[in-house]
């Protein structure tokens, strides 16, 4: 017999709440930001079959579903403090793929130092679906907006970009038996995969975006069509040489098998890496911060007064032309 709802809660959920949780006896968590701090909060949903593979390890799903939210929090310049789970249960489910699931959301909670605080948990006829809700702080008045990015600031992105998207298209296209793939060789093959499944929020760079930026997001949905989100938010625009962006070699290993992938690399999503915008006098400033961080950052380019969508260019100045800019649910 599987286990009822208060059960579930008491053995596998309760265990990782953190204190605002009350021991998920109550009905509502109680939060405290420090003194002089600023409550900052964000949501993000995922859907088997939409955002990640029914059938990946319950662990990385639920680890995924975690870092998702932290990644918003982190391009806000916010500290975790706590967050809330919900969760859909397809009426398949099993006792042991719950109770991995819950090891894995309890060692990133830990590590992240962002504790349970409460939630609720339903079966539903569709397919596994989870929704996070996670809070987090910054000094009062200094969370980094999107919005806030000025003319003749640089741009910079955190780590790498494509990692994820490609490893995508590599489960996808491993369908259809798809040349490149064979090529590619182990080594980078499991680089893109892990990048899918399990994202980096780049929680260190914090405090560099809280002393240096004028704006930030994370790159959920594809470079191109963030940046374009960003900027278009300040009435703003760019040029990006794409031998500009960094992508790891394994992406590049990639691209250089099957050209094609560098669209997926651009336009595709899910690197959840930094993208931000820094006033030249704060630059060098920022990437001391993030070397002191353990972050790499890299400059992307300049932005301009203007209404058109950034344009990224080639080795020989043209521009590319990209079918969509950014992935949408709609």
């Amino acid at each position: 017999m599987r286990p009822s709802e208060d059960d579930l809660i008491a053995t596998l959920f309760a265990p990782i709440a953190g204190p605002g949780g009350l021991g998920l006896r109550d009905d509502a968590a109680l939060i405290t930001p420090s003194p002089g701090h600023d409550l900052v909060v964000t949501k993000d949903m995922l859907v088997a079959g939409v955002h990640f593979f029914a059938g990946d390890p319950p662990d990385a799903i639920a680890r995924k579903a975690l870092r998702v939210n932290l990644s918003d929090l982190a391009a806000k310049g916010a500290r975790p403090l706590g967050f809330c789970l919900g969760i859909g249960l397809p009426t398949d489910w099993t006792g042991g793929w719950l109770a991995a699931f819950a090891t894995g959301l309890g060692d990133d909670a830990a590590a992240f130092r962002c504790a349970l605080l409460g939630g609720d948990t339903v079966m539903m006829p569709g397919p596994l679906t989870l929704s996070i809700t996670a809070f987090g702080e910054v000094p009062a008045g200094r969370m980094v907006p999107r919005t806030g990015a000025r003319a003749g600031d640089l741009l910079y992105v955190s780590g790498t970009i494509g990692d994820a998207a490609i490893g995508l298209r590599l489960r996808l296209d491993a369908r259809d038996d798809a040349g490149w793939i064979a090529t590619l060789g182990d080594a980078a093959a499991e680089v893109l995969l892990e990048r899918y499944l399990l994202p980096r929020p780049r929680l260190a760079l914090a405090p560099a975006l809280l002393a240096c930026a004028s704006a930030a997001m994370d790159v959920s949905d594809g470079l191109a069509g963030d940046l374009g989100k960003m900027l278009a938010l300040a009435g703003l625009t760019a040029a990006v040489d794409v031998g500009d962006v960094p992508m790891s070699d394994a992406a590049r290993a990639a691209i250089a098998l099957a050209p094609t992938l560098i669209e997926t690399a651009l336009t595709g999503g899910d690197d959840y890496e930094i993208l931000c915008a820094v006033p030249a006098d704060a630059s060098s400033s920022f990437e001391d911060m993030a070397r002191e961080a353990g972050v790499a950052v890299r400059r992307l380019g300049i932005t301009a007064t203007g209404a058109g969508a950034p344009v990224f260019r080639d080795a020989s100045g043209a521009a590319l032309a990209f079918a969509a800019t950014r992935f949408s649910h709609f």
